[in-house]
């Protein structure tokens, strides 16, 4: 639908830079879907550069970021964010995600350390939804961390570049309409929800910071033709069709954790979305890679490793077949 949509669209002459019809649209079209009428959106290409440009335009020179150990900017992001003159500031994860009392120990022993002046300020706590574990954050955990961030004057920023596959779990207590009650700014990412690249930034209570345009140009990261961006996300809010995919996703996902259980793999934890941990004899693994790809996560010991499999808005009943076949 979206590479029809391009198509479609091709000969049309649009100004640039997120100024043209499709991204007014979709901004229009997210607003419905997430309940916000006053919600202001920008469309960015890729997940990396909107957790950089997003945190980067939110804190103060001498502020940090908060984040679980393994969240993505802390783990994944190669340094992307203290590339900005951000640190960031990490505590501990449990199954990834991070725990609202620990967050509140440390703002607590930070404002009574009188030697604060020469110390990295906190300024906002990051959490991804799902987490890098495919684990999720209840309503109630979400709303605690919220109202943490407000008490010390912080932002809370939800990086959902897996947003979907969030939403649609079936171990999922939040709708679309949450959200904004529950952040100051959030992403809808497309990238890995069935666009062939793109994020949503929902900044959530007209809170867009001041010349946010400016961040995005000097992060090297505003698109000329915005358009791209515009008519993706535009066909993904239409006749539901982000939803469709998420769903997809996790109907998949759960057919390989039941392949897996059937086949006697143990997991490594339990997540209820799209990425799947499980432990695999090495031998075996080799095995399997000659046919398969999956992502190395973490090494159990000499002879077990820790592997993600994730689907994604494109995997089939037949891929999940001709796994078991493998197995």
């Amino acid at each position: 639908e979206i590479l029809k949509r391009l198509a479609q669209t091709n000969r049309e002459f649009l100004p640039g830079y997120g100024e043209d019809v499709y991204c007014s649209s979709a901004g229009d079209k997210i607003r419905a879907w997430c309940g916000e009428n006053e919600a202001q959106i920008h469309f960015l290409t890729g997940g990396t550069q909107t957790n950089q440009i997003v945190i980067d335009s939110l804190l103060a020179p001498f502020q940090g970021v908060l984040a679980a150990q393994t969240g993505h900017i802390a783990a994944h992001e190669a340094g992307a964010i203290e590339f900005t003159g951000h640190k960031v500031l990490t505590l501990p994860h449990h199954v990834g995600k991070l725990d609202c009392a620990e967050a509140e120990a440390f703002l607590k022993a930070f404002y009574s350390d009188e030697n604060r002046e020469h110390m990295v300020y906190p300024g906002m706590i990051y959490l991804s939804f799902p987490t890098e574990y495919g684990t999720l954050y209840t309503k109630e955990e979400l709303a605690n961390i919220y109202d943490l961030c407000k008490r010390y004057n912080m932002t809370l920023y939800i990086d959902g570049a897996r947003l979907g596959y969030g939403l649609a779990s079936r171990a999922c207590d939040l709708m679309p309409g949450d959200l904004p009650r529950l952040c100051d700014v959030f992403t809808v990412g497309g990238t890995k929800v069935g666009a062939l690249c793109g994020e949503a930034v929902v900044f959530t209570h007209g809170n867009t910071p001041p010349h946010f345009v400016h961040f995005i140009k000097k992060h090297g990261a505003l698109l000329a033709k915005g358009r791209l961006l515009g008519v993706q996300f535009d066909t993904l809010f239409t006749d539901d069709l982000y939803e469709r995919l998420s769903r997809n996703a996790i109907d998949r996902a759960e057919e390989l954790k039941a392949l897996f259980t059937q086949k006697n793999i143990p997991f490594y934890l339990d997540s209820p979305t799209n990425q799947q941990f499980v432990i695999l004899e090495n031998v075996k693994a080799e095995k399997l890679k000659k046919s398969v790809r999956f992502a190395f996560w973490e090494q159990v010991d000499d002879t077990h490793t820790v592997y993600r499999f994730a689907t994604v808005w494109a995997t089939t009943r037949e891929e999940i077949s001709f796994l078991a076949g493998l197995l």
